[in-house]
């Protein structure tokens, strides 16, 4: 692999706008060689021994006098209007032919320079500021652990720290100060001292759940009695070894930046002295081994000191097992995933194959109980496809995701380690693809048992049987089938059901719109508890539509979604006290009345009912498409040339556009539901399924722009890394006294 491309696949996405432009200086050096090609120059052969630069180190530091004047640049130091050292290279011998062109090379180079140095710079500065905060959670723990262990010891049992509930993120507005010194170590020889920090901290919840949020609403206490035992000491300790794990990474991603971009000038700079037959690389290099960003050690030390402070306190001194939790995570690729995924294509092909050779031999289209098996076997049926079909959206998501370097993992909040690639998520689709096959092909019958005059019990069980086997895969607390993914999943459709009571995140609302898009589905789950639950599949017959009370869910499932999306965006409208929430509400409660009134006119016909679903869908359609195209994904900005974005990931715009005319065509299927446009050879309940699968459809094409555009966001904002609650909050009232 070329450096260029190693270069972009190793740099952390989210700032890859303060990397080193390296494609922008090799067109420029590309650009200098065209250049003397059409003057003429001719290239100096670079001596033998210039090729190989050393195993310890770069350049020579000593410089003669005789290669100060053959020197071909110059490199000074100046400090700019920011208080911050620049640097200003200068060209010698000017007057040489098509050395102009050079200028632009090592004027952009600078600037180039002077971004990477000063990021680096800001960013061990924030390091630094928080290690000072981690020096004090550690005199915190160490001063926990006294008190548990001694619990004799000038206080007494009896007494209790506060908990804050409403501080549930002690990482944002803490106030730190500048570098302080290991004060961790100096806590075992004194321990009434140690004790003393107790006077001073309170311990934050780990995360706000519904009582915790119930008790503030209601404006009951905010602080809870947490006495000094070994189990709250053992939570404690776990909430602050994450802290720590991820500001180790932190430490690494910031340390692997600064080697890269050095790679990146070294790589340039010889470029540049073997296209230009120059020898500027030796002193540029030079410049750059004494710049900040190369001779600053402060990341070094931190990570030497936060390795020290793991292995003792978090891994029983055993530093293999700490270095394990320290390292993050490389997924590796299985090939038994890849075989398996294809082994279950070919078996999904197969079984459709015959499903449709059975179909004609049988001339199951024209036999008698074909209307039956459509209105009974075909909606649950559905249900494994509406999901396969999502899954499968899902998994092409995350296959561009990938391609265009989008941090879906880190959005998300996924574990390391533990997020599924679009291989994995392929896999599970197509063998629940082939498991509901296969049930249908079994449960073709299309008479009753003339001895029973009954259907088989055993085939008509078999939808049933896979949906209790999937939720029981779902919730199986074993360590098998991803577990840590079914959990995450699981914890956020809690979230969803509990809107108003969690703090809304994207994973949160990401979810609750997937939902919006399964509408059918969640009708197919009602259709499920009916038939089965009222012992209809004994005789294959329907009559739940005739239930007043089955009716009533059909309305009621179909808003859950989108009550669910309304609530989180009254939540974050009373939370971040920031209006578009507000118009994003009143888009959800547009759609809520749409979906009401077009499930209304479906059950009972009439031109009142028709009326109201035409005026409320177009409204909700425009409302929701607009929202779609100019807020989710961030398009047609006035600002841009191209009426979209600064900034795009798909290098082709036109991809932006078919997305547009596609989203906005795909949500005007629902006027089949309004002006009843029916295809004749076509059964009503396989319409509705159409329907529902354009609508999964569009919500797969959504959600690779909405991600895009979250994504281009945290790129403007350098935030790369997730913040972690901490367990202590220093009560600096109590400290000023």
């Amino acid at each position: 692999m070329k450096f260029g491309k190693e270069f972009v696949a190793q740099m952390i996405p989210e700032w890859q706008q303060a990397y080193m432009d390296y494609s922008c200086l090799k067109s420029i050096l590309q650009e200098i060689q065209n250049a003397r090609k059409r003057s003429g120059a001719v290239t100096r052969k670079q001596p033998m021994h210039r090729n190989f630069s050393g195993l310890t180190k770069r350049y020579s530091r000593g410089t003669s006098s005789q290669e100060l004047d053959n020197q071909d640049i110059m490199v000074s130091e100046m400090i700019g209007g920011d208080g911050f050292e620049r640097y200003e290279t200068t060209i010698m011998r000017v007057a040489e032919a098509g050395r102009e062109s050079e200028l632009v090379f090592f004027k952009t180079l600078d600037l180039e320079f002077h971004k990477v140095n000063h990021f680096y710079k800001s960013k061990v500065e924030e390091m630094v500021k928080e290690a000072v905060v981690l020096n004090r959670q550690m005199d915190a723990l160490i001063a926990f652990r006294i008190k548990v262990d001694q619990p004799s010891s000038s206080w007494t049992c009896s007494e209790t720290v506060s908990v804050d509930v409403n501080a549930l993120d002690a990482t944002e507005n803490r106030e730190t100060v500048a570098d302080g010194s290991n004060r961790g170590g100096s806590t075992r020889g004194n321990v009434p001292e140690a004790l003393s920090v107790l006077d001073r901290i309170r311990l934050n919840k780990a995360q706000e759940t519904p009582l915790s949020r119930i008790r503030n609403v209601l404006k009951l206490s905010h602080h809870e009695e947490l006495k000094f035992t070994r189990e709250n000491l053992k939570k404690i300790e776990e909430r602050l070894k994450d802290v720590f794990i991820e500001f180790y990474r932190k430490l690494k991603h910031l340390n692997n930046y600064s080697f890269l971009n050095t790679l990146a000038i070294s790589k340039i700079m010889k470029k540049y002295d073997k296209i230009a037959s120059r020898s500027a690389a030796k002193t540029y290099m030079e410049t750059v081994d004494n710049s900040y960003l190369t001779s600053s050690d402060e990341i070094r030390k931190l990570m030497v000191r936060v390795e020290s402070i793991f292995v003792e306190y978090f891994a029983s001194s055993n530093r293999s097992k700490a270095m394990n939790l320290l390292r993050p995570k490389v997924k590796k690729e299985k090939h038994r995933t890849t075989f398996s995924s294809g082994f279950f294509v070919g078996c999904s092909v197969s079984l459709v194959i015959a499903l449709a050779l059975l179909i004609h031999a049988r001339n199951i289209i024209g036999a008698d109980g074909k209307n039956i098996y459509m209105e009974t076997m075909f909606p649950l049926y559905s249900l494994f496809g509406f999901v396969v079909l999502h899954m499968f959206m899902y998994a092409s998501n995350i296959y561009f995701w990938k391609r265009y370097r989008v941090n879906y993992p880190f959005i998300f909040g996924f574990k390391e380690g533990t997020e599924l690639g679009y291989r994995h998520v392929l896999l599970l689709s197509f063998c629940l693809n082939t498991l509901a096959l296969a049930a249908v092909i079994m449960n073709l019958d299309m008479e009753m048992d003339p001895s029973t005059n009954d259907y088989k019990t055993l085939t008509e069980l078999l939808p049933l049987f896979i949906v209790c086997l999937v939720i029981a895969i779902t919730i199986c607390p074993f360590n098998i089938l991803y577990r840590s993914s079914r959990f995450f999943f699981i914890m956020v459709v809690f979230r969803c059901i509990a809107a108003p009571l969690y703090k809304v995140n994207l994973p949160d609302f990401f979810l609750a719109d997937q939902f919006t898009s399964q509408v059918q589905a969640l009708r197919s789950l009602e259709f499920y508890i009916c038939y089965y639950g009222w012992g209809d599949f004994r005789l294959r017959q329907n009559t739940c539509r005739s239930s007043h009370v089955y009716s009533t869910f059909y309305f009621i499932v179909a808003v859950i979604p989108y009550w669910s999306r309304f609530l989180q965006c009254v939540r974050r409208l009373i939370e971040e006290k920031d209006s578009t929430e507000g118009y994003n509400a009143l888009k959800y409660f547009f759609t809520i009345v749409a979906v009401c009134l077009r499930t209304a006119y479906s059950l009972n016909r009439g031109n009142a009912w028709r009326n109201a679903a035409w005026f409320f869908s177009a409204l909700a359609t425009f409302y929701g498409t607009y929202w779609d195209i100019v807020f989710d994904w961030g398009l047609l900005h006035k600002s841009s040339k191209s009426w979209l974005r600064e900034k795009l990931l798909v290098p082709h715009r036109s991809v932006y556009y078919v997305a547009m005319v596609v989203n906005v065509v795909l949500r005007l299927a629902w006027l089949q539901t309004v002006l009843d446009f029916n295809i004749p050879f076509l059964h009503r309940e396989i319409m509705v399924a159409l329907l529902a699968i354009l609508e999964i459809i569009r919500r797969g094409i959504w959600n690779f722009f909405r991600l895009e555009n979250e994504h281009l966001n945290n790129v403007g904002k350098f935030r790369a890394f997730k913040s972690v609650p901490l367990p202590f909050n220093y009560n600096e009232e109590s400290e000023s006294r």
